[in-house]
């Protein structure tokens, strides 16, 4: 089927979203069980314990759990704070947490304390730029916050962003109200079909459908049954596998039955521009190292450039830190989501 599809249904009572673009899985998100406090969710905290050399500081959350502030320069324990967890962490270590907190909705992200208002690059009419200073400035006269007008807002009604930009300012003085000296959840992080409706409805899908079995009726279990398996098809015979590990992520690169000449370039160019949609999929992050086919040196900036102009598209952020001595590419990926686990 050609156009975007967005499909909200829930795989064993959990919630799940699926994005479907001309027939073909683009995005997958699935609320799993979590035992460690998730990106985006706003804790009230104390400050527990210094970590000398690094500036940082280990907050307490509810529940017994623990964050990692790191910048806490001039902080004391018993400190009491409001902090937002910006990614998961690796293993058993506490989660990233920071003080800068960002409010995101569809259409707006509201940054307190952090006057400001800009509209997202992406709007680059500047008749449509003008209108929607225009809007902002109106809904944040007198206002100590800071605004980002976000690319879903071109071209929406003054009433639909107004209506938004109010809701999350309200949510936003809510939590920084709060003022209680024991830790507690504020703000839950987004659930799937919140992160959908948010994230994918720019450009606004050919088809959004809610309803459960949803994914039945369109077909989309053959797609994510293929993430059970760490095996990706590329194009012609080759193919790679996408593995985590305790402490990385392994990416191997195969040609397959193909042993031409220009097989293994051919092969690490695809594997280059599959590889973030693989990961995204199975909700990969944290240090990732790619074993290409064999590849000549002087191939290497070719391949370097198509995975960058890959990543570049994508909106998890990654850094490609360079070569290694035996030929692998490594990479940085935050860690926006857990890996994906389907039973």
């Amino acid at each position: 089927m050609k156009g975007r599809q967005i499909l909200l249904d829930a795989i064993n009572g959990q919630e799940a979203a699926a994005l479907m673009v001309d027939g073909r899985l683009e995005d997958f998100l699935l609320d799993q069980a979590a035992t460690t406090p998730l990106p985006g969710a706003i804790y009230r905290a104390v400050a527990e314990r210094p970590l000398k050399g690094m500036h940082g500081m280990m907050v307490k959350l509810p529940g017994g759990q623990n964050g990692f502030l790191k910048d806490a320069r001039g902080m004391r324990p018993g400190a009491a704070l409001t902090v937002q967890v910006a990614s998961f962490a690796g293993g058993r270590k506490a989660p990233p947490v920071a003080t800068r907190l960002l409010f995101k909705s569809r259409y707006v992200i509201v940054t307190p304390e952090a006057p400001g208002i800009n509209v997202a690059r992406s709007i680059r009419n500047e008749e449509e730029r003008v209108r929607l200073l225009e809007l902002a400035h109106e809904a944040f006269e007198g206002m100590a916050h800071g605004l980002i007008l976000r690319s879903a807002c071109a071209g929406q009604p003054a009433e639909d962003i107004l209506a938004d930009i109010g809701q999350m300012l309200m949510v936003c003085e809510n939590v920084l109200a709060d003022d209680s000296a024991e830790p507690q959840l504020l703000l839950d992080a987004p659930s799937p079909h919140h992160m959908a409706w948010s994230e994918w409805t720019t450009p606004a899908p050919d088809d959004l459908v809610d309803a459960p079995g949803c994914f039945e009726g369109h077909d989309i279990w053959q797609h994510i049954e293929m993430l059970k398996s760490p095996k990706v098809a590329l194009e012609g015979a080759a193919y790679m596998y996408v593995e985590p590990t305790r402490a990385l992520v392994a990416v191997d690169i195969n040609t397959g039955g193909d042993f031409s000449p220009a097989s293994a370039l051919k092969a690490n160019i695809s594997a280059a521009r599959a590889l973030p949609r693989a990961l995204r999929l199975r909700g990969l992050g944290g240090q990732i190292v790619v074993d290409f086919a064999p590849l000549a040196k002087k191939d290497r900036r070719q391949v370097e450039q198509v995975i960058k102009a890959a990543f570049k598209k994508d909106a998890v952020d990654t850094v490609i830190l360079g070569w290694t001595p035996l030929g692998h590419l490594e990479l940085q990926r935050k860690r926006a989501r857990l890996p994906v686990i389907i039973a």
